[in-house]
């Protein structure tokens, strides 16, 4: 079947929840990718910040592959040694004590709040707890999730949602301070605001919800779902701050294509929240997800995946500056290691398919914002390349 005929079959038969891009993609080389048609894309945006080691990456398919071969799936009633290890690796990376692997970020984000009002709960003996949210924050599409997006787009058709959430404005501490009561068991948000338009949490503003938190026992939940595993130049975003999470939810890249998310706690919660029957998955972190993010964990580390971002992230940014001085259309600049974004004033749509026609995969954020998400393994070369393209699309 050729592409057009492919197009036409997803339209007829798949629901049709998503405005695709003409192309119909087959296979990826370290960070390109190849359609039906043989024709090749420099990608930057790795799947929407998933596939952080490029594609063909020997270990990692190695790793899957032995794993097949092995067991793909027990479910949670018995345990299994790659999750295990996963979880270890985990702990290690983000420098926290328990960990529940789920499927998705959207999933992981679910458990976080179910771990954070059942905190509530054990320490008050009653429910009826409320969270605080950020305007212009995305954490998913499940009705959970999607009650603690503040973006009324998402939210709107599918109200009434999750009840007592209250939603404070980003990189505005008097209005967290404002929203917060004594019913409030916790706040979340996205440490680089990623769907919203690439908005990384100033430092006065983190380290002053986190200190509002401990002083009210309240449970801060920081959402690295796009923003960690390494894109912003450390493995965690967070971790650039005086801050520590009570709760952190994770996935995108912490299997890099594999579907994985986690949410990852600290004791002091882990002892007083879920419980055996509390919360469960079928399939959340059984061996070959675990086969994945022992893999991925490992070549971060071992690799120095975060330095590297710490490297390119900082060519990337004085590229992308020179596109601003030269294009009037480039209104803001903002990100942080290999997450950032371009706020034009021109279609950023138009941007995207102009960009895909001459080979080059960009997404957007937001109405405004160029989205840059490559694969952590780009080099300069990758970098001008993809500087060069953009330069002959902007007016």
């Amino acid at each position: 079947m050729d592409s057009l005929g492919y197009i036409q079959s997803a339209e007829k038969d798949l629901l049709h929840t998503y405005n695709r891009y003409g192309v119909v993609l087959e296979k990826g080389r370290d960070v390109y990718l190849f359609d039906t048609n043989g024709k090749k894309y420099l990608d930057f945006a790795a799947g929407i910040a998933v596939c952080a080691l490029g594609y063909g990456n020997e270990e990692y398919k190695a790793a899957l592959k032995e794993q097949v071969d092995k067991l793909l799936h027990t479910s949670n009633l018995y345990y299994n040694a790659p999750v295990i290890e996963a979880a270890r690796l985990l702990k290690r990376a983000s420098g926290m004590d328990r960990v529940f692997f789920t499927n998705s970020g959207a999933e992981a984000v679910e458990g976080a709040i179910k771990a954070a009002k059942k905190y509530a709960y054990t320490r008050d003996g009653h429910g009826g707890h409320e969270i605080i949210a950020m305007q212009g924050s995305f954490h998913g599409r499940t009705i959970g999730a999607l009650s603690v997006t503040g973006n009324g787009h998402y939210r709107e058709p599918f109200e009434p949602l999750l009840p007592g959430i209250r939603f404070a404005r980003f990189n505005d501490l008097d209005s967290v301070k404002e929203q917060a009561s004594e019913k409030t068991c916790a706040v979340i948000m996205e440490t680089v605001q990623g769907e919203g338009g690439i908005y990384p949490a100033e430092k006065e503003f983190i380290e002053g919800v986190a200190k509002l938190c401990r002083e009210r026992d309240i449970l801060f939940i920081l959402d690295e779902i796009q923003c960690g595993m390494g894109r912003s130049g450390k493995m965690f975003a967070w971790q650039h701050y005086d801050v520590k999470p009570d709760i952190m939810a994770a996935a995108k890249a912490l299997g890099c294509g594999v579907p994985v998310g986690a949410f990852v706690m600290t004791e002091r919660v882990a002892q007083k929240s879920l419980v055996p029957g509390d919360h469960g998955t079928t399939y959340g972190g059984n061996p070959f997800a675990g086969a994945a993010v022992r893999t991925v964990l490992e070549i971060m580390e071992r690799d120095k995946i975060t330095e590297h971002v710490q490297e390119i992230g900082g060519y990337l940014w004085e590229r992308l500056e020179g596109l601003r001085r030269k294009h009037e259309c480039i209104v803001d600049h903002r990100g942080i290691g290999l997450m950032q974004g371009l706020s034009v004033s021109v279609p950023v749509g138009e941007v995207s398919r102009k960009a895909l026609e001459k080979g080059l995969v960009l997404i957007t954020a937001g109405a405004d914002v160029i989205r840059f998400v490559p694969p952590l393994v780009i080099e300069e070369e990758h970098v001008d390349l993809m500087v060069q393209i953009l330069d002959g699309i902007l007016p």
